[in-house]
């Protein structure tokens, strides 16, 4: 265990310091001071379902923690989509998670962003996007197209720093659900379950 200590410490470090860099090249993009913490990674997971058959689509994967978590909840890395904006995360997750199907491009362009993949159903969203940077018009339109490309019922799981959902009910056909606080990330977050009406 003490042997491994130095690695880990290591590892937790260039995480860290990929973040600040991401972070620093386009601030808009990253809503947190620090990566998600594998606790609330964990919980994000926790509503996909390996057994659907279908890929599960990650929007601002970041460094990658839900990602790791994804994988660890049964996906195969061929079924995870993640699109990520910023080169300097894609550098990082192509390194880190070089079989998952990364896409660096704007998710608020999915069909542009997914190319290929534009018709494909998936599993459900999991998103680490900083929703409460951009106009409340974008946001609504994110959520409405990517509630048309998975199973009515599936839903899509948002985290935010926000006291109340970045994308409010009653705007549209879907409904939203508190799923619940992450005391042990920094700052703590909520997580927000959105589902088709």
């Amino acid at each position: 265990m003490r042997h491994h200590l130095p690695q880990h410490v290591a590892r937790h470090l260039n995480r860290n310091l990929r973040f600040f860099k991401g972070l620093v090249s386009q601030p808009k993009t990253v809503g947190a001071i620090v990566p998600t913490s594998i606790y609330m990674a964990r919980r994000m997971a926790s509503v996909a379902n390996p057994a659907s058959n279908l890929p599960i689509l990650e929007l601002g994967p970041g460094t990658g923690v839900v990602t790791k978590a994804l994988l660890r909840r049964g996906f195969e890395p061929k079924n995870i989509v993640a699109v990520e904006y910023s080169p300097e995360f894609c550098k990082h997750l192509a390194y880190e998670l070089p079989d998952i199907q990364l896409i660096e491009g704007d998710a608020f362009q999915l069909n542009e962003t997914l190319g290929a993949l534009k018709s494909q159903h998936f599993d459900c969203v999991i998103s680490g996007i900083p929703l409460l940077n951009f106009p409340l018009e974008k946001r609504i339109a994110l959520l409405e197209d990517v509630l048309n490309r998975i199973p009515r019922g599936r839903p899509m799981l948002q985290f935010s720093y926000g006291l109340a959902s970045p994308v409010p009910a009653g705007l549209g056909h879907y409904s939203v659900t508190r799923f619940g606080w992450e005391i042990r990330n920094i700052p703590p977050a909520q997580m927000w379950m959105y589902r088709r009406t």
